[in-house]
């Protein structure tokens, strides 16, 4: 955070130096898609799951913060919280991905991009978010 900036303007401010609000991605989403190789649709599902995760991350961030056993929301990891907003998006809002896919996803990329202790963190809240889940786990639903 830079110095200066008041604790409410902090909790106000974007994430990870990103604007929240959809209408502001949209100059970020140019400057990715400028240089890139392969065209705009390529990144179609990538991009997809980018703004269903900035639209609704007040309400991802609440399921989180219920999924929390003994430890503080502020005090997350911004990778593992990167990592927990991706699949909770997944898991609430799309019914189209397998929740086992994208718990074991997760995984994946808390292997990758974090500590060796992050996996069982992740996992651990996931797995308390696949428990209140109404769908099957292994299957997506096509609409």
């Amino acid at each position: 955070m830079p110095v200066g900036k008041t604790e409410s303007q902090r909790s106000n401010s974007s994430t990870c130096g990103i604007s929240t609000h959809p209408k502001n991605s949209l100059s970020y989403y140019a400057l990715f898609f400028e240089n890139q190789q392969h065209s705009r649709d390529y990144y179609a599902f990538a991009e997809a799951l980018i703004e269903g995760v900035v639209e609704n991350h007040e309400t991802i961030d609440d399921k989180i913060k219920a999924y929390l056993e003994n430890w503080d929301f502020s005090r997350i990891a911004k990778i593992d919280l990167a990592i927990l907003r991706l699949s909770v998006y997944e898991l609430f809002f799309r019914t189209d991905i397998p929740p086992i896919v994208s718990i074991n996803e997760a995984i994946d990329l808390s292997k990758t991009f974090s500590i060796e202790d992050s996996k069982r963190f992740i996992n651990g809240i996931l797995d308390r978010c696949k428990a209140d889940l109404k769908r099957p786990l292994r299957e997506a639903i096509t609409q």
